[in-house]
Parts: C-alpha cells; sequence; structure tokens
C-alpha cells in the first residue's frame, strides 16, 4: 500500500547525516550538487534573497506526487500518464533532477513518520536502496524554475514570527481605557492619531449577530479598535490552546529522543595536559580557612557536628518552666543565691491570750459593733473577739485555725517572689519645693466680723466696686445691704420669693443691685453712697427708650421687661425683668450695660442676655448643649462662658461661633470664676475639685486641687492681688495663692495658704458663696448658719 504526498520545496543546503552513502548513493549526490550550484548562482537573479523561501513550478501544471511504502520508507515519484509518454523525449540529464527529488524524499520520509508513527518499523539499509534504484529508473521529473521575491512586498508579509508583530499603535503597554474619552485610540509609526472606528449599540450588535455568518469569530483589537476576523487556523489553534495540547499540530510528542551528547563514557582522556605545578603545594587561602575555623572551635563559635547534635538531644528532652514567669537563667539564679523568704506572720498580741487583761475585752457597746461588722469584716480592728479563759486546758479548739493556715498558705503561694529595691527618699524631696507663706503676704488669716440678721441660710453675697457696701440675699426672702467696716445693716428689701442670687453692678458711675429672685429679675438702687449718683441712676431707669426692632415671640415668651410698682418704688425696685422659669444666677458683664442670667429649666432658653440701655433681651442659643449651670462674660474680650454639668464652652459673641470647649472630667460643675486677665479659669465642682484652666495651654485642667473634703460650692479671684478662694460643705474658706505670670513659658504658681472653717453646719451645708473685697485682700462667705463672715 503506497500514499501520495504533494510537496513544495524550499532551497536549502543539505544537511550531514550520519550514515555513510554507498557507492551509487556518492554518484547521485554528486549530480545533487551540481543542480544546487545552479539554483545557488543563478546568472539573471543578482539579488540578496537568503532565507528567504522560494516557490519551484514546473514547466507543467502538475504536481509532484510521491510513493512511500507502509513503513514510510521512500519508493519512487508518481507522475500521470501524459507525463510517462512524453519522458521518451526528455534528455538524459533529468536523472540528475531524480536524484535531487530521492534526496529530497528525506523531508517526506519525515511527514510520512509523523502520520505513520505506529506503524513504523526498522527495514534493512540493503532493500531501501535497491527500491529507490528501481523507482529512480522507472520516474522523471520536470525542470524546476526559481522565481524572484517581488521587491514591491514588504520581506516579512509572509513570515509568521513572534518577533514581527503587527504594532501600528505605539503607545506601548498601557491601560487603553485612558483613551476612553478621547476621539482616537493612540498614535501610528508616523506620530498620527488613530481614529476610533464608528462603534454601534447593543441593537446593531443583535442585527449583526443575526445577519452575519461570521459575527461568532469577530474579535475586536484593544490596541486599534478594529474588528478583526480570524481564519480557521486561528480557531483551531484556540481550540487545541483551550483544550491544553500544543497550539502547533505538525509537533510530534512522543518522537524518538535524538542523543546530542553521547553517553558513553571515554576510556582514553580527551586533553592529556600535566598538572601545574602549584597544584602540588598546599594552598594559602586554604590555609586561612582552616587556621579561622580552628580558632572559632578554641573560642567556642563554631561547634562541631557532635556538639550540635548533642545540643539538640538536650532540647528535645522534657521542659520544666516557671507558672508564673517566664524561665529565664536569671530567675533561676536568683532563687538558688539570693531567694526570697516568705513574710512572717505577726506575733500575737495582748489580745490573743487565753488570759487576756481586762482592758482587752469587749464590752457591750463594742461587742455590738464588731457584730455588725459582719458583712464587712476587713473593717473591723481585729478580726476575733478576745476571750478570757481560767487555764490553758480549758481553751477550746479554735474553729478558724483551718481556713486560716489554707489562707496563708494561698497567700505563701500566689504572693510574687519578687525584689523591689526600696528608695529610701525623704518626704521632703517629694513635697514641692513652694515659697513659705509668709513670703506671700498679704492674705487673709482671722476671722474680723461677723454680719448677722438673715433668719435662714444666705445663698449670695456681692461687694460695691468701691468697697464700702455690701449685699446679701437669703431664702428667707430678704435682701440686706450692709456697710462693711461697722457690719450694720442699712437697708432690708422684702422680695415675693426665695433670692437665689444678688449682683452688685461693677460700673462705679451707677448703683444698681441686680437680684434674681423666683422667676424675676430685680434692678434695685440701694439708695446708698454719693447722692447724685444715686439721682443719675434714678434718672437712667426712669427713662424708657424707644424699641425699633421689633422682637420675636420666642424672646417675648421668654422674658418681659416691666417698670416695678408703686409699692415697690419705696422699696428701691426700679424695674422688673420676668422670666418664665425660676432664675439660678446673674452675672454681670464689666461695663455694666449687659447682664446674663440662667435658668436651668429653660432647655434652650437657659441663658438669656439682657441689655440695659435699651432694655432688649437676647436668645443666644438656639439648641441646648446640655443642662446650663452658670455663665461668665471675659473681663477683655467678647467671649461668653457657659458651664454645663460636664463641660464650658466659650463662644465668640461677636462672630456668633464656639470657640474652646475645656473638657472638666467632673460629674457636676457648680461654679466658675476668671482671672482679671482673661487667660485662666478657676472651675468648681460638687466632687469635691477645683480645677485650674490654662486657657492658652491645652482644653484640659492645668491642675487639679483636692483640698476640700465635700462639694465645693464656689470660688472666685481676687481682682487685684494674686489670691483666690474656695468655700466648701465642709464649713471651710481656704485661701490660696494664684501668681499669673507675663511670661507664657512659666507656669502659674499655685500655693494653698490658710484654711478658714469657722461656719456652722446646718442640714449637710456649709459655706454657699464667697466673694473678695474689690480694693483689700479681705474675703467674704456665707453660710447655711444664716451669717456672713469677713475674714482678713
Amino acid at each position: 500500500m503506497t500514499k501520495k504526498r504533494t510537496v513544495k520545496r524550499k532551497v536549502k543546503e543539505p544537511e550531514p547525516t550520519k550514515e555513510q552513502p554507498s557507492v551509487s548513493e556518492q554518484s547521485d549526490n554528486e549530480e545533487d550538487e551540481d543542480l544546487l550550484q545552479a539554483v545557488k548562482d543563478p546568472g539573471e537573479d543578482t539579488t540578496d534573497d537568503e532565507g528567504i523561501d522560494q516557490e519551484y513550478q514546473s514547466d507543467s501544471s502538475e504536481d509532484l506526487e510521491f510513493e512511500s511504502d507502509e513503513e514510510g520508507n521512500y519508493l519512487g515519484r508518481k507522475v500521470s500518464n501524459e507525463a510517462e509518454e512524453g519522458e521518451d523525449d526528455q534528455d538524459e540529464d533529468d536523472d540528475e533532477d531524480e536524484d535531487e527529488g530521492e534526496d529530497e524524499d528525506d523531508d517526506s520520509d519525515d511527514d510520512s513518520e509523523e502520520s505513520d508513527a505506529d506503524d513504523a518499523s526498522p527495514t534493512p539499509k540493503d532493500d531501501q536502496s535497491s527500491s529507490s534504484k528501481a523507482a529512480a529508473a522507472q520516474t522523471k521529473e520536470p525542470i524546476i524554475q526559481i522565481i524572484p521575491r517581488d521587491p514591491s512586498k514588504p520581506e516579512y508579509e509572509e513570515s509568521d514570527t513572534s518577533d514581527e508583530e503587527d504594532i501600528r499603535n505605539t503607545v506601548g503597554n498601557i491601560p487603553m481605557h485612558w483613551y476612553d474619552e478621547y476621539k482616537h485610540i493612540g498614535y501610528d509609526w508616523d506620530a498620527k492619531k488613530i481614529i476610533k472606528p464608528p462603534k454601534g449599540d447593543q441593537i446593531d450588535d443583535f442585527l449583526r449577530k443575526i445577519e452575519d455568518p461570521n459575527f461568532w469569530r469577530t474579535v475586536k483589537d484593544p490596541m486599534t479598535g478594529q474588528e478583526v476576523l480570524l481564519t480557521d487556523e486561528d480557531i483551531a489553534l484556540i481550540k487545541r490552546v483551550n483544550s491544553s495540547r500544543i497550539p502547533n499540530p505538525e509537533h510530534d510528542e512522543y518522537a524518538p529522543w535524538i542523543e546530542w551528547f553521547t553517553s558513553e563514557v571515554e576510556k582514553m582522556p580527551i586533553k592529556n595536559v600535566p598538572d601545574h605545578k602549584r597544584s602540588f603545594l598546599p594552598s594559602v587561602s586554604e590555609k586561612k580557612k582552616v587556621s579561622r575555623m580552628v580558632h572559632a572551635l578554641k573560642m567556642g563559635w563554631m561547634k562541631t557536628t557532635e556538639e550540635v547534635e548533642r545540643e539538640k538531644q538536650q532540647k528535645r528532652g522534657p521542659k520544666f518552666y516557671m507558672l508564673w514567669e517566664t524561665d529565664t537563667g536569671r530567675e533561676h539564679m536568683r532563687r538558688i543565691h539570693d531567694p526570697v523568704s516568705a513574710p512572717k506572720r505577726d506575733l500575737p498580741g495582748h489580745a490573743e491570750s487565753y488570759n487576756p487583761p481586762p482592758e482587752y475585752l469587749f464590752d457591750e457597746k463594742e461587742t455590738k459593733e464588731w457584730l455588725k461588722l459582719k458583712d464587712e469584716p476587713h473593717k473591723r480592728k481585729l478580726h476575733f473577739m478576745p476571750q478570757k479563759y481560767k487555764s490553758l486546758r480549758a481553751v477550746p479548739a479554735y474553729s478558724r485555725y483551718l481556713r486560716e493556715r489554707f489562707l496563708r498558705c494561698l497567700d505563701l503561694y500566689l504572693c510574687p517572689r519578687a525584689k523591689r529595691v526600696k528608695l529610701n527618699i525623704d518626704a521632703e524631696y517629694l513635697i514641692p519645693k513652694l515659697p513659705s507663706p509668709r513670703d506671700l503676704q498679704p492674705f487673709p488669716t482671722v476671722e474680723s466680723l461677723v454680719y448677722r440678721g438673715h433668719t435662714d441660710l444666705v445663698r449670695s453675697v456681692s461687694v460695691e466696686p468701691k468697697g464700702e457696701y455690701l449685699v446679701s440675699g437669703s431664702d428667707d426672702k430678704t435682701v440686706k445691704i450692709w456697710e462693711i467696716a461697722t457690719g450694720r445693716c442699712i437697708r432690708t428689701i422684702e422680695t415675693n420669693d426665695v433670692v437665689r442670687c444678688v449682683a452688685w453692678c461693677p460700673n462705679a458711675k451707677l448703683s444698681i443691685i441686680a437680684v434674681a429672685t423666683g422667676s424675676r429679675l430685680l434692678l434695685i438702687n440701694p439708695k446708698v453712697g454719693d447722692k447724685l449718683l444715686i439721682k443719675k441712676t434714678d434718672d437712667l431707669l426712669a427713662e424708657s427708650p424707644n424699641l425699633d426692632v421689633i422682637e420675636s415671640e420666642r424672646i417675648k415668651t421668654a422674658v418681659q421687661w416691666s417698670n416695678a410698682e408703686p409699692d415697690e418704688q419705696e422699696k428701691g425696685v426700679r424695674v422688673v425683668i420676668t422670666h418664665f422659669k425660676p432664675i439660678r444666677q446673674v452675672t454681670w458683664h464689666g461695663r455694666g450695660d449687659y447682664l446674663a442670667t440662667v435658668m436651668p429649666e429653660g432647655a434652650n432658653r437657659s441663658a438669656l442676655i439682657h441689655q440695659l440701655s435699651k432694655r432688649r433681651s437676647q436668645i443666644p442659643f438656639s439648641k441646648s448643649k446640655g443642662l446650663i449651670q452658670c455663665v461668665l462674660f471675659h473681663p477683655v474680650k467678647p467671649c461668653f462662658f457657659v458651664a454645663t454639668q460636664h463641660n464650658i464652652r466659650i463662644y465668640d459673641l461677636v462672630k456668633q461661633e464656639l470657640i474652646k470647649k475645656l473638657l472638666t472630667n467632673s460629674k457636676w460643675i457648680s461654679g466658675m470664676s476668671i482671672h482679671p486677665k482673661g487667660d485662666n479659669l478657676l472651675v468648681s465642682t460638687y466632687d469635691k475639685k477645683m480645677l485650674w484652666f490654662d486657657l492658652d495651654l491645652s482644653t484640659k485642667p492645668y491642675q487639679t486641687m483636692r483640698l476640700h473634703r465635700n462639694a465645693v460650692r464656689s470660688v472666685a479671684f481676687h481682682l487685684r492681688y494674686p489670691l483666690f478662694a474656695s468655700g466648701s460643705d465642709d464649713q471651710a474658706v481656704i485661701v490660696s495663692h494664684g501668681m499669673v505670670y507675663n511670661d507664657l513659658l512659666q507656669n502659674p504658681l499655685i500655693v494653698p495658704l490658710k484654711k478658714l472653717q469657722t461656719h456652722e453646719k446646718r442640714d449637710e451645708f456649709g459655706v454657699l458663696d464667697v466673694t473678695w473685697h474689690p480694693v483689700q485682700p479681705w474675703v467674704f462667705s456665707t453660710g447655711a448658719d444664716c451669717t456672713i463672715r469677713l475674714y482678713t
């Protein structure tokens, strides 16, 4: 059985064969070399076509067919009947072409071996040569002509190499979505824009899918945007890649192995060069390496194999470690050389004797107290009750013996075994070095006067700007005006409700007292001091200015201005400002034209600011930030301090914005006072603390002072001296030195000076309010004992 193949030949150099050709084959090869020499050096074509595929065409239009047997061996070339009839007219020179076809049959044999690899088997060389000679005698080949390359075509147009890719877009390996917003998709070799092809919508794609039979094999080139039609070869290649097969279908995976290099060991050496002289001398570099290794072994830096194995075996053994600490060598050595002995128990005293003295035995009162603390045994002075027996034999067994031994063992077992170095530091070094109080005089040290006259606790007190008179408000619904120097009560003004707060106007040109009683704010002329000043104040409060601005309903429902009734006019009341909730605090601005009131139950209208000259009120906040406790005006800047239960907010009245929020870290703020320079703030709290804030430093307290044993209700700065005072429910007024320096790099100096404790306690209340004399270093305090006390 023979197979026919049609083969197009390429011009190439004959490859050397491993087998030695016979005599007849050598003659045939000589003829083939003459033909190849004619092909290599044609007389007509002088162009350099090396490495280019050449097509051979015969004069006749027939295809060349070769015959091979079942084993893939070459038998000869088969031609048509027309070629057989004309073979007698051809010259004998055509035999050379026949031999050339015989040599070229090696390529066809390779193809036949790929297709018939399963059926191929080796045959004797003699049979192969005899069959090839018989076939060559019967067949004749037509003359082969060489067609030169067309110079107008690109040199590598028909090549299929991976090096010459079609790179028309020169943008490189970049994300192509960068060009989504542009009309072009890149640039070609001439630096011209590659315009995007027109893009259809989904309807166009659907119509193309229905009408175009090649739609399924059309893909889009991401580099140029053009649509490329895949050929059958491309689709076959894709299918082979998807099925995890070799892309080239002509590649034989199971081809016989070609042994390029021999695996036989030669008996004789390829080269026999004598060894160099230095190969017989000891190496100096190796000598240095060995000396380094010996030195490392001596120093212990390097270990032998036996030592390494010994260490590995030790590591594989059982490991013991401490239960509460890491198992370190240092701790192990400390336990051996410096053990920590267990602490010894205290020796028994007289109370633990079986026959204690009578003074150590409990009486009925002590027995009741001891039994009362049954649920809290740690508060007992003795963990047992002393008992007396006549003799040691009468002593019964101790019922708590086992429990106490068990607790003792637990203490020894769980206590930390560590030594702490005890620092022998004197107490003097722990106390900061503060100046002596004698160097910080003057400050009040003794009680000078007691102002008596109120019948209920006195909640608030205020001093006239010149320092001659004093006003106080009490729960007995009265306001009293006192003369400071003599302690005489000059005038008593009765109100309809409890007086929560009183405040004297800081403007020395006006004589006005603001009194918060119930839900009304009374502006009172005390009628003390200069008569011209009293008359000027009456004239100012008598005139009601014309208001051009229409107040909103929110303000009208919150506050109303009105003149006092005739009976109140006789008492000195000139203007009444009625609020919708009870007033807790009233405070003046430094110039005396504005004053603010606090109503804790007023929600978002808790704080109100009133202008005295225009008789107008305003609500500064639209939303409630918490339960407001007290407010304060800055002495220099247009700032407003608002204290809620936990924090303090500072607002700019001009810009109407929040400047800063101070974090007190306390449960409930009771009051606050600002330094005359305006850079430091003192806050009192109900949880026994005083907080000093440096407004230029931080939003957290610069210093927290715990000087009182109970709730601190009031704090106050002196206007001229570096002093501040605090009053608490522990009936004490503590005077402290608070020096603020002009140098911003120097911290304030705070030194407690004197504790003045002369008030009496009534119903868990002590000192309710403290204030300073405007000129002298004197402090006034009011208490629940219905008195006002002056300390000088």
